[in-house]
């Protein structure tokens, strides 16, 4: 056992994959998890409109500048969850003394955005 053992954002290792057992250092509180929620179901709708358009036959340009729109709500979504983890997470294990292996990871991440 390490020290990070109650933190599931800590990894030994330095890969990054989805692990859905892991949970933030701080869980996030209630008002947090339904933001997030309704931006994901706000995107979700978009989706749903962006099928219906290839569907309907519309416009290339008119599906182009939704798939934008999407993709700016996504990264927006992920920009917010980045946030949290870094001011919670990395944060509680820089003052632990023990940040480089978050730090890494965060690293990692960023070259996602």
């Amino acid at each position: 056992m390490n020290q990070f053992d109650d933190c599931h954002c800590s990894r030994e290792d330095t890969e990054l994959s989805l692990q859905p057992e892991r949970s933030p250092a701080e869980p996030r509180t209630a008002e947090e998890k339904q933001r997030i929620v309704n931006r994901l179901k706000r995107v979700e709708g978009q989706v749903r409109g962006l099928q219906k358009m290839v569907e309907d036959d519309r416009y290339c340009v008119d599906i182009l500048i939704q798939l934008s729109a999407v993709q700016a709500a996504l990264k927006k979504i992920g920009f917010s969850v980045l946030e949290r983890h870094t001011k919670t997470c990395v944060s509680r294990a820089i003052e632990d003394g023990h940040g480089n292996d978050q730090v890494d990871e965060l690293l990692k991440v960023l070259k996602l955005f």
